[in-house]
C-alpha cells in the first residue's frame, strides 16, 4: 500500500468503531449472567446458536414475539434514567411469549442511535442482562447501530426479540370455559404503554420531570419510569401446577382489549372493579386528565398486569402458587357465557 494524504476516516463521519467495541467489552460480563443450558455460542460470532436438546425439549415449538418500550425512551433519555428500559424491553417480550405457555430461551437486542455514548449504552444494555436473568432467559446477540445524522444528539431507540419453546401440544390457550376464574397479578405501574398520553397528562399538571412525585416517593420522572413487571417464571410455575387455560398480558389495549383475546368467540368475562385498589399513579392520571373509567381501562394496566383464566376447582391453590413466587393475586370475575367484558363496581 503506498502512503499519501491523510484522507477522511469513518470516524469523521461520525461512526466510532473502536467505541462499539469498548461497548462489547463492558457488556460481555452481563450477558454472561443470563448463561442458561442449550446456548451454545454467545456473543461475537456472526450468529448465535442454541440446542434445544440441551435445553431438554423432546418435540418443541417455536414461539417468537418481538416489541419496543414505545415513547416511555423519551422520559429516559430527558432524565437520564436510562437503567430500567432494558428490563421494559424484555418484559415487553418474554411477558406476551408465556401467554402461549413458553419458557423463553432466548433474546436479542437492537439498539440505535445517532452518537454511541458507551457509558449511556452500557446501563441500558446492563438492564436488558437484567430482565433476561428474571425471566429465565439468555442473552445471545444484538445489533448497536450508531447512525449519525438518523437521530437527534442524545436520542436512542430499542427494540428486542425473543425465542422460546414448548412441547407440542401444550400451548395456551386452551380449555377456556364458562365458569373459569380470573385471576389478576398486580402491576408495578404503568409499565410500558399509554405512555404518549401520560406524557400528555405530565404537560397539563404543570409539573417537570425532576418535580416531588405527586403520587409516591423520589421524582416524577422516576416513580413513571418504573421497569414492567415480569411475571414469566411466576406464570411457568401456575402452568407447570395444572389447570391454567389461559393467560393475557395486559398491554396496550388494557384489560378492554387483552383479556378477550384469549377467550373463545363466544365466551365473555364479568369483571368486579372493586376487587382491586386502584393504584396510586392511575389516581393522580385520572384526576390529572378527567379521563372517563372507561378510557382509562382500555388504555392502562389500572393495577392488573397479567390475568389468569384458570380452572374454578383449581382457583385457590393456584393462587397459593402464584402468591408463593411473589404475587399479589386477586380474584377478579369468571368466564361467561356470551362475548364481551362486562363491568361491576367502580374502579374511580
Amino acid at each position: 500500500m503506498t502512503s499519501g494524504k491523510n484522507g477522511l476516516t469513518y470516524a469523521d463521519a461520525g461512526v466510532d468503531i473502536d467505541a462499539g467495541n469498548a461497548l462489547v467489552d463492558r457488556i460481555k460480563p452481563a450477558a454472561k449472567r443470563t448463561n442458561r443450558s442449550g446456548v451454545a455460542s454467545g456473543l461475537g460470532g456472526f450468529g448465535a446458536l442454541f440446542d434445544l436438546k440441551a435445553a431438554g425439549y423432546n418435540d418443541p415449538i417455536l414461539v417468537g414475539a418481538t416489541d419496543g418500550v414505545g415513547t416511555k425512551l423519551r422520559i429516559a433519555i430527558d432524565t437520564g434514567v436510562v437503567d430500567g428500559v432494558g428490563i421494559d424491553l424484555v418484559a415487553m417480550c418474554v411477558n406476551d411469549l408465556v401467554c402461549q405457555g413458553a419458557e423463553p430461551l432466548f433474546f436479542l437486542d437492537y439498539f440505535a442511535t445517532g452518537k454511541l455514548e458507551t457509558d449511556v449504552a452500557a446501563r441500558i444494555i446492563e438492564g436488558i442482562a437484567e430482565g433476561c436473568v428474571r425471566s429465565g432467559c439468555a442473552l445471545i446477540g444484538g445489533e448497536t447501530a450508531e447512525m449519525p445524522g438518523m437521530y437527534p444528539e442524545g436520542d436512542f431507540d430499542l427494540a428486542g426479540f425473543a425465542v422460546g419453546a414448548m412441547e407440542r401440544g401444550t400451548a395456551l390457550p386452551q380449555g377456556v370455559q364458562e365458569g373459569d376464574v380470573l385471576l389478576g397479578l398486580a402491576s408495578d405501574g404503568v409499565h410500558s404503554n399509554g405512555y404518549s398520553l401520560v406524557r400528555k397528562l405530565v404537560d397539563v399538571s404543570g409539573l417537570s420531570w425532576d418535580a416531588d412525585c405527586p403520587f409516591g416517593e423520589g421524582s416524577l420522572g422516576e416513580a413513571l419510569l418504573t421497569p414492567t413487571r415480569l411475571y414469566v417464571k411466576q406464570c411457568l410455575a401456575a402452568v407447570r401446577a395444572g389447570g391454567v387455560h389461559a393467560l393475557a398480558h395486559i398491554t396496550g389495549g388494557g384489560l378492554t382489549e387483552n383479556l378477550p383475546r384469549v377467550l373463545p368467540e363466544d365466551l365473555g368475562a364479568d369483571i368486579d372493579l372493586n376487587a382491586w385498589e386502584l393504584p396510586p399513579v392511575f389516581k393522580w392520571m385520572a384526576e390529572t386528565g378527567g379521563i372517563a373509567e372507561a378510557e382509562m381501562l382500555k388504555t392502562f394496566n389500572c393495577g392488573i398486569g397479567m390475568i389468569l383464566s384458570v380452572s374454578a376447582d383449581r382457583a385457590d391453590a393456584l393462587t397459593e402458587v402464584l402468591a408463593a413466587e411473589g404475587e399479589t393475586v386477586t380474584r377478579l370475575g369468571t368466564v361467561t357465557a356470551g362475548a364481551g367484558m362486562r363491568y361491576s363496581g367502580k374502579l374511580l
